[in-house]
């Protein structure tokens, strides 16, 4: 299992129920089923990954994020997940609102394009950055929102979105005190667990 999806694991409850926007092979949500007795559904559109999850034995759905989500009734899952899919989406604050209207919680993962190593690449040469981090060029990247730590935070507070937990790492998903204290420099990849806040 990828790093991340091993952290994240972590936030989800056993027993519960679980949407995977974009769930890849479903990986993450065999592991889950067999782990913590999970109920999972995953949405995917690459039709190879749609087979990897059938041959799983994991229920997917082929759907276009980009489309909506109105397909699915409020709150009728415990927890969706969106991993390293956010920025390659048309509207990532729309389906934001739609999974905090289908799950009770919601976790959320990004690379931070706020990083030095950006930051760095961009006043030196002038140029997009292309690196093992952002491997693509700017003209056949999928990633058409790029978004920093200080930008998710800006979105949950105009959204009134509750941050549980923020945890910022590595490429290789480990962090470090200096990573918590300068998470928009020097996060490479955000890993957020959010829900909607309630009044008081």
């Amino acid at each position: 299992m990828r790093p991340d999806l091993e952290i994240i694991q972590q936030w989800i409850e056993p027993g519960s129920k679980v949407l995977d926007l974009g769930c890849g092979d479903g990986s993450l949500l065999h592991y889950l089923r067999t782990s913590k007795n999970v109920h999972g559904i995953g949405l995917e559109i690459d039709p190879e990954n749609i087979q990897r999850c059938i041959g799983n034995g994991i229920n997917v759905i082929e759907q276009n994020m980009d489309r909506g989500l109105s397909n699915f009734q409020s709150n009728s899952f415990n927890t969706v997940l969106l991993t390293q899919t956010l920025q390659a989406l048309s509207k990532p604050d729309v389906l934001i609102d739609e999974m905090l209207r289908i799950g009770e919680k919601g976790i959320i993962t990004f690379p931070n394009f706020g990083n030095w190593k950006s930051r760095l690449y961009l006043s030196s040469k002038g140029r997009m950055p292309v690196s093992k981090f952002m491997p693509h060029a700017w003209y056949n990247t999928p990633n058409i929102h790029f978004c920093t730590v200080k930008d998710f935070d800006a979105l949950c507070r105009e959204k009134n979105i509750k941050v549980l937990t923020r945890t910022v790492v590595d490429l290789e998903h480990q962090g470090s005190w200096y990573m918590k204290a300068w998470p928009n420099l020097l996060g490479e990849i955000a890993i957020y667990h959010i829900t909607k806040e309630t009044a008081e």
